[in-house]
């Protein structure tokens, strides 16, 4: 897909626009209902599908169908990074009042943070097109590793900060307490962190793991740059409400990562046969509707059998209070 620099300039600015209403309409921190957390999920879904047939209408149908494929792989690897979410906010201890603005600027400084990656990336498949088998290679090791991570059963209960936070926190150093919206306050003439700004970066920087894997999958579906940053920036923009609104089901999505590694594997298939078809090897070519059927049916096939899975596991749970209970 040819697109200008203005288009590029217009996109981002509408995106900023958004960005900006979804603040200013939050901006009074609050504890949020599972009614507006629905609503504007709902928004930013429709407000993404409306994106995608503008590309089909003034675009063409290949790029429609790889923003949809993108958007959706995207937006089902942010649901299994709601967890680390979860846990980040649990080891800050950060106030109910005080998590939509902790989740918006961790969202924005992700945002930035994908938009480089993302830039990196289409520079280096332009110039070097054996990237693909990396990329496809490294794909099917994290859908291996994420099966082998299921099956253990192993979770992480305790969120370990990475070094730059822990380099950042020692440089500047944190307040023993929150202090409503604040991100800096003056302790003996110095100016120090406030936890809010610690978690805010924590999210952010946390994010750049999850991309290591978000990132290739979305170019094993399209290497078109707009594409790739505007699926992303949608899935990201959306993915505060969906915190809130999905926070409690989280545990009731069992089979999550299974279905996970299954789309990813498949991709770093793709990928992998894509880099062979470049290099002149005739094998066949996975088209995006055949990509964009897996992997819908794949999550609808998952969230069946997870929430299945969870409702049977509570009737166990209940039977067996029950019996101790006689």
């Amino acid at each position: 897909m040819d697109v200008s620099m203005t288009l590029w300039v217009l996109t981002i600015l509408g995106l900023c626009a958004l960005i900006a209403a979804d603040f200013f309409i939050g901006r009074k921190p609050h504890d949020v209902s599972v009614k507006e957390a629905g609503v504007w999920t709902v928004v930013w879904i429709v407000l993404a599908a409306l994106f995608g047939l503008g590309l089909l209408l003034f675009g063409n149908a290949q790029a429609s169908g790889e923003f949809f494929a993108g958007f959706i792989t995207e937006k089902s690897l942010s649901v299994d990074n709601l967890f680390v979410f979860i846990l980040i906010m649990a080891k800050f201890s950060v106030p109910s009042h005080l998590q939509q603005r902790v989740l918006l600027f961790g969202v924005l400084i992700a945002l930035v943070l994908r938009a480089i990656f993302i830039a990196a990336g289409a520079a280096v498949i332009a110039n070097f097109s054996w990237v693909f088998y990396i990329f496809g290679a490294f794909l099917i090791y994290t859908a291996w590793k994420l099966i082998q991570e299921a099956r253990s059963g192993d979770e992480e209960e305790e969120f370990e900060e990475n070094r730059l936070l822990k380099s950042v926190e020692k440089k500047f150093g944190v307040a023993d307490q929150y202090h409503g919206t604040k991100l800096f306050v003056a302790r003996n003439g110095k100016k120090i962190m406030t936890p809010l700004m610690v978690v805010m970066l924590a999210i952010g920087t946390t994010d750049v793991l999850f991309a290591m894997d978000s990132i290739p999958a979305i170019f094993g579906l399209t290497q078109d740059p707009y594409i790739v940053f505007t699926a992303n920036a949608f899935a990201l923009m959306g993915l505060r409400q969906l915190y809130f609104l999905i926070g409690g089901l989280l545990k009731k999505l069992v089979h999550l990562s299974y279905g996970l590694s299954v789309i990813l594997g498949f991709i770093g298939v793709k990928l992998v046969l894509h880099a062979l078809h470049e290099n002149g090897v005739h094998v066949p070519e996975i088209s995006i509707p055949v990509s964009l059927g897996v992997i819908c049916g794949v999550l609808i096939i998952t969230t069946i059998t997870s929430l299945v899975a969870a409702r049977k596991q509570t009737v166990a749970e209940e039977a067996h209070k029950d019996s101790i209970g006689a």
